[in-house]
């Protein structure tokens, strides 16, 4: 009969399959200082930003998250961390244990807008932009989203045209994070070569980015509409590595993979409320974790929390070793935000009426991930990736 080394292993309620022996010293070092970063500077206060539909502290968290390397994390150079996948995951892991919104603070600055210019950009522009939005002195965004475009972006309308050596855009673009207080953002627009990206100065004439208010998800972040009305910029605004859909595509595929991972952690945090509220609520005498029906809750949620906690951990070994396909991607955002969202639903059940309370993060999980489930990719549109892959039918059109 096998046995351990050492005798036989506890079973832990927070880690119920080990999952940590998967990580190394490094991996585990960057878990816990963002886990720490979070419980001290983002706890304390969002629920107090969520109910008031703002981050007053934007600027200030973007420099401290740069001081961690959490921004460009994973990418290479230009005061970028140069993190494996992994360990970007479990950042993004405990951010979003933290807030959906603080979450996508830093996707939307390092896999989005850092990327697309680590990817895509000059040398000159890589040099100019990268090294403060590393440092987080800088904030970028990513306009690609339009007001009437969502899903289909070889749709938009945005456009940039020649007018000598100088470009002239003009477009809208819509339920950008990070917009307001972006000092860069990377537009996508149609030319006459096809889509192309351009690197835009905020403060350049003709270009605005007035918040959007009156959400009832996301609360906690800043979401914006791009408004450029003839912003005229030099022929070098132009992202000269790409051409064509692939661009925008690349980016969001480094995006999602680090929503597989962050939407585990509003899972997690719910599950954890859930878990700590049946031991101690007491109903018919004893605490509600001891009824049937709470166990076979918090097993149900234990099972799809850590199932998808490990798909990440798998994919996140693919990216590291470079063979990640853009459909397993779609595999990952779309089982772990869609069994999050259960998470947090059944978790609310659990906790009964102060489900709903700010006092719990459960309702401020659930509704920010009815977002996380939309952006950078529908349901239905990682389901038609998934079902043109496995049949080898095109069902988009």
């Amino acid at each position: 009969m096998l046995r351990p080394p050492g005798g036989p292993v506890s079973f832990v309620p927070t880690d119920p399959l080990g999952l940590d022996e998967l990580l190394g010293p490094e991996d585990l070092a960057v878990r816990d200082t963002v886990r720490s970063w979070a419980a001290d500077r983002v706890l304390p206060h969002i629920a107090q930003w969520y109910e008031s539909g703002e981050l007053p502290a934007i600027r200030e968290l973007a420099r401290e998250l740069g001081a961690l390397g959490a921004l460009g994390m994973s990418l290479e150079g230009y005061g970028c961390a140069g993190a494996s996948a992994v360990q970007y995951g479990l950042a993004c892991l405990e951010l979003e244990a933290a807030d959906s919104g603080i979450r996508s603070l830093v996707s939307v600055q390092g896999s989005l807008a850092m990327y697309a210019i680590w990817k895509y950009g000059s040398e000159e522009q890589k040099q100019r932009w990268l090294p403060g939005m590393a440092a987080g002195e800088l904030i970028g965004c990513f306009g690609l989203t339009e007001p009437d475009v969502g899903s289909d972006p070889a749709a938009m309308r945005t456009y940039a045209k020649r007018d000598g050596t100088d470009w002239v855009l003009g477009g809208r673009k819509m339920w950008i994070t990070n917009g307001s207080v972006a000092a860069v953002a990377v537009v996508w627009a149609q030319t006459d070569d096809g889509i192309r990206g351009f690197v835009v100065p905020t403060d350049t004439p003709g270009f605005s980015a007035p918040e959007i208010k009156h959400k009832w998800s996301l609360r906690a972040s800043v979401t914006s509409e791009l408004v450029m009305d003839d912003v005229r910029l030099p022929a070098d605004a132009v992202l000269p590595l790409v051409t064509g859909l692939k661009g925008p595509l690349g980016c969001l595929s480094h995006a999602r993979y680090g929503i597989i991972w962050g939407s585990m952690g509003a899972a997690r945090a719910s599950f954890e409320a859930a878990l700590d509220y049946a031991r101690t609520r007491e109903q018919f005498g004893k605490p509600i974790g001891g009824f049937q029906l709470t166990q076979a809750k918090l097993a149900d949620m234990a099972l799809e929390l850590h199932k998808g906690i490990l798909l990440a951990h798998h994919l996140g070994r693919r990216m590291d070793a470079g063979t990640l396909r853009p459909e397993q991607i779609s595999f990952g955002k779309l089982n772990n935000v869609r069994e999050a969202i259960e998470i947090c639903r059944t978790a609310r059940t659990v906790l009964g009426a102060n489900g709903i309370s700010l006092e719990y993060p459960v309702m401020r999980h659930a509704t920010n991930l009815e977002s996380v489930l939309t952006y950078e990719g529908t349901v239905e549109m990682h389901q038609l990736v998934l079902g043109k892959a496995l049949t080898g039918l095109d069902a988009f059109r």
